[in-house]
This record gives structure tokens, sequence and C-alpha cells, in this order.
């Protein structure tokens, strides 16, 4: 049963009692009324028993044969009775009628009237004495003779005997119990009807309740049943629609959430989370399609690469949120100038980039130039100070002849370097013979040609010395370490040639890393017998850091390491880092400045005044030296503006307490006139041109013999 449906479960429920009371009720009134027709039998025989015997007497007494055969025959008539005889006292047969009966054997007497029943199976015999009597009528009385029918007064003169057919009664016994039956059956019958009618009210709604939680299940929201049923049914009926409505609505909500979530994650993969334009990733992926229908059906487009100019000075001075706030006004503006079937993107940092679709190169020159003079007239302010801003642009033209994506934007790149080289606040259209271009380009390889002098150690060290100008100082000898590299043919290549490019490609960890380890060492060879008579005898040397440096989180724990290994005291080593990069960096360059003075060392801040430079930040930064920039040094003697730039600087470096450093001292002239600012050191062609390491070491060889 557990296996069953609802509806053979409710129709079993339904027919079982159904059947069992009818049987029963069958069985009940079949047994009851069976036993009235043999009652009825056996008191119809003695009814005629009765009548008969009274009524024998006169013939019985008489001999009278014709009058016994009359009542024998006329007993006939009556239903059932199969024979009839009457005998005298000595058992003659006076008359008969039906079929012959033996001497009947009677073994039961019913009391008060002296007849005698026998039963067989398929008769019943009576037997009546006929007595000899006198009967007193009382007309009066009735009822008396129906009882005992006469007086009993006298003696037996015969007996009358009689049989009746049980044929009848069987017959009519088994047509009950077959009525019996078919009458069950028929209640039976009417009883499943009735119960599969009931059951259709209660397991066709079921059915749809459970075909309709199983489409739920499965995830079909939009089923519902129909609530036409009563009671408790119907309450489970409009639960159910309720609860898919809920969940359908659920549902749509849910999916417009993810609809919006994944319109706005694809809108993010595809666009500038500041400015709104599209990213560097989907603009090549709309350049690489230009660039196949340029190949496929030589059309013609133009790729414009802008680098704001003078955008750092903004970030420096007045923070990210001005620089953000810079970017958005210019986007605005740029945006407007540029159709709707161009792409503006925004490719990192400053750097902007704009594919004129369909555009010939003549057009894309006066776009391009629209879009410089665009930033050239946009004036940005911020809490009251005014910036001027430029743009340089790189412009190349798209055809059949050009070539891949990386191509097309290295050329774009270095022709945007090309515009900065030449002045900045200009584009440069790009041109296959262009030196320049040749040049830049060959500059973007520098990250493999560094990778590769890092792994076959082809950078050198040189030193600088940095002479004190002041008769108050006894700090010793102080040199600078300055960086080299070997090119592949032999060559010596400046810095300025490979460090742009590594800073920009993030390999100057690497190499700040190359120049601790190495200048630490050569320390003591440098030094091995220093005159141990003077109070300090060993040097300062100044070794470069750059930006990226400061904010390696493992570069500290490197430079402790280093100092660990090579036994270098540390108050004999000052860390030279730019004005740039600790205004970029400020937090990580004070922390990491202040866990290296704990431990002794010196820091220097180098080209200081280079930039819109504020002398807030100073008086919170633990430096020793403040090395004023070349740019003001170099023609102080001529230029009055330069001349008084280096006095303020030395000044104001002088009252936080900072000694200063001029740099780029070309002549004996500048060196008097810083003598007299009272700057304290200079450096510079006019002092000692850089020169190898290894020649102080052969120098300290030759002054120790």
């Amino acid at each position: 049963m557990k296996h069953w449906d609802i509806t053979k479960r409710v129709l079993f429920l339904a027919l079982m009692p159904a059947a069992g009371i009818a049987l029963l009720l069958a069985v009940y009134f079949v047994s009851s009324e069976i036993r009235s027709l043999d009652r009825s039998l056996r008191e119809r025989g003695l009814a005629i028993a009765r009548q008969l015997a009274p009524a024998s007497e006169f013939g019985v007494f008489s001999g009278n044969r014709e009058i016994l055969q009359n009542l024998a025959d006329s007993a006939m008539h009556e239903a059932d009775v199969a024979a009839v005889t009457i005998t005298n006292i000595d058992g003659a047969v006076l008359a008969a009628s039906g079929k012959s009966m033996g001497p009947p054997v009677f073994t039961d007497h019913i009391a008060g009237l002296y007849i005698a029943m026998t039963e067989q199976d398929d008769a019943l015999n009576f037997s009546a004495p006929v007595f000899q009597s006198q009967t007193e009528v009382d007309d009066f009385v009735q009822g008396r003779s129906d009882r005992s029918g006469a007086s009993l007064k006298g003696k037996i003169l015969g007996r009358v005997n009689l049989e009746l057919s049980r044929v009848g009664t069987r017959d009519h016994k088994k047509s009950m119990i077959l009525n019996g039956l078919l009458i069950s059956l028929l209640g039976l019958l009417a009883s499943a009807l009735l119960a599969m009618r009931m059951s259709r009210d209660v397991t066709i709604p079921v059915r749809r309740l459970a075909e309709a939680v199983d489409q739920l299940g499965r995830g079909c929201l939009e089923v519902r049943v129909s609530e036409n049923s009563g009671g408790e049914l119907r309450t489970l009926e409009c639960g159910v629609n309720s609860m898919a409505a809920a969940l359908q609505l659920a549902q749509e909500r849910m999916q417009e959430r993810i609809d919006e979530a994944t319109e706005r994650l694809t809108y993010q993969a595809s666009h500038d989370a500041l400015t709104g334009l599209v990213n560097r990733r989907e603009f090549e992926r709309r350049l690489e399609k230009a660039l196949a229908t340029s190949h496929a059906e030589g059309r013609v487009h133009a790729l414009c690469y802008l680098d704001l100019d003078q955008f750092k000075i903004v970030n420096d001075t007045c923070g990210h949120v001005a620089g953000d706030e810079l970017l958005r006004q210019l986007t605005v503006l740029l945006q407007s100038k540029v159709r709707d079937s161009d792409t503006l993107a925004r490719l990192g940092g400053d750097e902007f980039g704009v594919l004129l679709d369909n555009c010939p190169l003549q057009q894309a020159e006066i776009v391009a130039d629209l879009l410089r003079q665009t930033v050239k007239d946009f004036h940005f302010a911020w809490n009251g100070k005014p910036f001027a801003i430029g743009v340089s642009i790189g412009l190349v033209p798209i055809d059949q002849e050009t070539g891949s994506l990386d191509t097309v934007l290295g050329c774009a790149d270095a022709a945007c370097y090309a515009a900065k080289d030449k002045g900045r606040n200009r584009v440069h259209l790009y041109c296959a013979e262009d030196g320049d271009l040749v040049q830049r380009q060959g500059e973007m390889n520098w990250v493999a040609r560094i990778t590769r002098a890092v792994e076959e150690n082809r950078f050198r060290l040189y030193y600088q010395t940095i002479m004190p100008l002041q008769q108050d100082i006894h700090e010793g000898r102080h040199f600078e370490i300055l960086l080299r590299l070997i090119d592949d043919d032999g060559q010596i290549v400046p810095p300025m040639a490979f460090i742009p490019a590594a800073e920009r490609y993030n390999l100057m960890p690497s190499i700040d890393r190359w120049v601790v380890s190495s200048a630490f060492g050569l320390y003591w060879k440098i030094f091995p017998e220093c005159d141990k008579a003077q109070e300090d005898p060993y040097p300062t040397c100044t070794v470069n850091l750059s930006g990226p440096s400061l904010c390696d989180e493992y570069f500290l724990e490197f430079l402790k390491r280093q100092f660990i290994l090579y036994k270098v005291p540390h108050k004999h080593i000052c860390f030279e880092i730019t004005e740039t990069a600790a205004i970029s960096n400020l937090t990580k360059a004070m922390d990491f400045i202040s866990e290296m003075r704990s431990c002794g060392c010196r820091f220097s801040l180098d080209d200081f005044g280079s930039g819109l430079s504020s002398f807030t930040y100073l008086k919170n930064m633990q430096l020793d030296y403040l090395k004023i920039d070349g740019s003001f040094v170099r023609d102080m003697v001529d230029d009055p503006m330069d001349e008084a730039m280096v006095s303020s600087i030395n000044q104001v470096g002088h009252v936080i307490g900072l000694k200063t450093i001029a740099e780029s001292v070309e002549n004996d002239a500048v060196l008097a006139k810083l003598r007299e600012m009272g700057v304290d050191f200079a450096q510079g062609y006019g002092v000692e041109h850089p020169k190898p390491l290894e020649d102080l070491i052969a120098l300290q060889g030759r002054l120790s013999v």
C-alpha cells in the first residue's frame, strides 16, 4: 500500500468499510429471512394439520371414505403440500392424496396438540391425532378453538398425516441468497462509484497540487492551480498559488539584480571606473577591429595617443583627489570634441587614446590639434590654485600597410614621447623614417636589455665626490654612488638612457637591490686601511633609491640583511631619494626613513625645487641633506631668478636643520657664488667627473702605501 498513489488509497479506504458492512448486512438479512421461511413453513404445516384433524373426525368415525378423500384432496391445494393421508387407529389408510407416503417416524412432538413432526432433507412431516370428542362451542368466547381446536374429550380414532415439500422453500432461499449477493454487489458498485466521485473531488486537487509543487521544485515558477475546491483543499490551492507567485516575483527580482550586476560587471570590465571611458582592454579590442577592416576593406583610420603634461604637479601638490577631478573634467571636454563613432579611452594614469574611425590622415591631424588646443585652453583650479595643463599627442595613421596591434600601440607611444621630447604640448605624426621615433622605439626595448644586463652582471658602479664648501664642515670624504650600464658592444650607457624605461616598467627595485648589494660588498675593498688616527676615517657613501623601492614591502628587510651580511657601518651610508618619489609615496617614504634612521643611516632629498615644491612636508621628514636641483644651480650666476631660488632653498634648508648640496656645479664662478650663499656642499663636473669605483679602490691602495 505504501507505493499506491492517492487515488488507490482513497478508494481502498472508502470501499473496504462499505464492503464489510454490505457483506455483514447481507448475511444478517439473508439468514434472518431463511429462518423466517423455515418458521413459516412449520407454522403452515401445523395450521393445516390442526384444521384437517378435527375435520376428519366424522369421516373416520363413520368410515366415510368419500368425505375423507375430499378433505385430503382439498388439503393438496395448500402451498407446498406434497401428500396427505388419513388413517384409522389401526393405521389403515382411509384416504390419501399426493405422492405415496411411508409410515412416518416422528421425532418431535408439538406440546399440547399431540402433533408429531419430523424433518427430512426435502420435506416436513406432520401427524395429528383424530379424536372422538364432543365439542362445546362458546359462541361468546373467541379464540379458544383457535388455540386448541376443540376440547379433547374422547379417544383417538385415527391420524392425519401431512407432508410439506421443502423444495419451494429451498428455491426461495437460493433466490434470497442470490438477491442478497446481487444487492450487496450493487451496493458495493454504488459505493465504488460514490467513492470514485468523492476521490475525484479529493485526489484530483491533491494531484494538481502535487504536480504544481513538483514543477515548482523543478524551477517552473509560472505554474498555478485552479482554486475551485472547498475547505482545506482551497486553502492549500491558494497557498500554493501565493507561494508560486512570491517565488516568481523573487526570481524576477533576483534575475533583475543578476542582469544589473552582469551589466555592471560587463561595463566595469570594459570601462574605466573614474572617467566612465572605455578602458585599455576594450580600446585594444576596438583597435584590433579597426585594423581588420583596414586590412580587409581598405578603410583608413587614425590613432591618437595622449599623455598629459604637468599632470603630476597637480597630483603631487594637491593630492590624488584633485588629480581625479582633473581627469573627469578633461574627459567631458575631450568627449565633446570627437564624433560618436570615434572611441575615447583612458589607457591608464594620465594617458588617453582616441580611435578616429574612417578618418583620413589630414582630417585626423585637425582633430588631434583640436584636442591639443582644448587641453591647453583648459584651466584647472583646486582650492584657489590655478594649474596650466598641456598634452603631448602621438598620431599614427591606420591603413592596409599598418602592422599588428602591438606595433601600432608601440608607434603611437613612441610618437607621443617624441612630442614630449620636442617640448611637449604638441602633436607628433608617426613616420617610419623618423630617426627620433626609431630611437624612442629602441628605448622601449630596454626592458629586455635591462633584464639581460642584470643577469649578465653588466652594470657598473661609478662614484662622484661631494665637496664641502664651508670650512666648518668636518664630515670627511663624501661620495655618491652612480650607476652605469655596459651595452652589448661594450659602450657605457648613461643612466638617463635606461632609468626612465626601468621606472616605467617597474624594474627599479631589482636594479636598486643590485646597487646596494654591490656597493656594500665593495665597501671594505675600497677602505681596507684607513687612517685609524683620524676620529672618523671612513667616508660617507650616498646610494640612490627609487620610489618603487620605497613602496616595496620586502625591500626594507633586504636592506637590513645587507647591513648584517657586509657589516657596513650604518652611519656612513646615506640614502638619496628624489623629491618626486618622496612626495608621491610620502607615508611610506617617511616610515622607511624613520626605520633606517633609527639604525643610524642618513638621508638626502634629491632634485628639490624641480616641481612646485612644498616646504611644509620637509618639517615632517627626517632628512640630513637637501640637494638643490641643478636646473637652478647651472645658470644661477647669470639668472637672478635661479640665484634667488637657490638662496631661498638654502635658507629654508638651514632653518629646518638640513645641510644643503648644490647639484650640476660646472665652473668656479658657480662654486664661488655657492660659498658666498653658505651652501654646504657642491657636486658636479666643476668639482669632479664621475669615475669608476674600481679607480677609487686603486687610489686607496696607492694612498695606503
